[in-house]
């Protein structure tokens, strides 16, 4: 990855690095998104029907909850390929109530980015909220088996994700960021990674942006397998995820 300053893109203040991705990673990833993320869905269609049932049956509202976050996409520019951050709309099943007033979540994100979260305890540097009064009591399921991610599969079929990937951060994250910090989404955002499978809620925030560089430099097909076979188990411990 090869970082770009500001300054030398002064119409385009949103590109983020040179892509230094190889042209059989690129299409390889993307063809592996698509089919497994396919399989997936048919697979599990009858599940995620019963889910958006009992969501509607829990708490009014729709089923799918919309979010506007933040990722990057390979673009083209002035001869170079080129990250460019954008935002998107992700999909997740609904884990709140309607309307759920967000300026709880803001407040502990600002203070997550910048390393003020409570220090009294091992849970310190979680990046969730815990005993969130907003959650629904078939969100708190959905969010222990991680369930509620299922719909981002969606997602990766539009090509705004991938599988694998940094995390995609609501644009109020990104406002925070300081520095370099903009850097660890040099990638199409993904619903699992290496955070995710490592480092889920458990550490502070420049240790989470340097696991996301980390892939980032290092991604590969291969890399890429094996985060997703890591997943399972991760998923499975439910660790640190509420």
């Amino acid at each position: 990855m090869v970082l770009l300053h500001t300054r030398q893109w002064p119409s385009q203040t949103n590109v983020l690095a040179r892509s230094c991705e190889g042209i059989f990673y690129s299409v390889f990833k993307r063809l592996m998104d698509v089919m497994l993320s396919s399989l997936l869905l048919i697979l599990c269609l009858p599940m995620l029907l019963v889910i958006a049932l009992l969501i509607k049956l829990d708490s009014p509202g729709p089923a799918i909850f919309k979010h506007e976050r933040v990722g990057a996409k390979r673009r083209r520019l002035w001869g170079d390929v080129v990250w460019v951050m954008r935002n998107f709309t992700m999909y997740k099943f609904r884990t709140m109530i309607q309307k759920a007033d967000s300026s709880a979540h803001e407040s502990y994100i600002r203070a997550f980015v910048n390393g003020t979260t409570p220090s009294s305890d091992s849970s310190s540097a979680r990046f969730k909220l815990t005993n969130d009064p907003r959650v629904t009591r078939i969100g708190r399921i959905l969010r222990r088996t991680s369930l509620d991610e299922l719909p981002q599969l969606v997602n990766v079929l539009k090509g705004d994700m991938s599988l694998v990937g940094p995390r995609p951060v609501p644009p109020y994250e990104v406002a925070c960021y300081r520095n370099g910090d903009h850097q660890r989404l040099a990638a199409l955002p993904g619903i699992t990674g290496l955070w995710q499978v490592k480092g889920r809620c458990q550490v502070p925030f420049e240790k989470m942006i340097e696991m996301d560089l980390e892939y980032i430099r290092k991604a590969s097909l291969w890399l890429d397998l094996k985060i997703l076979l890591w997943t399972i188990p991760a998923v499975l411990s439910q660790r640190g995820a509420e």
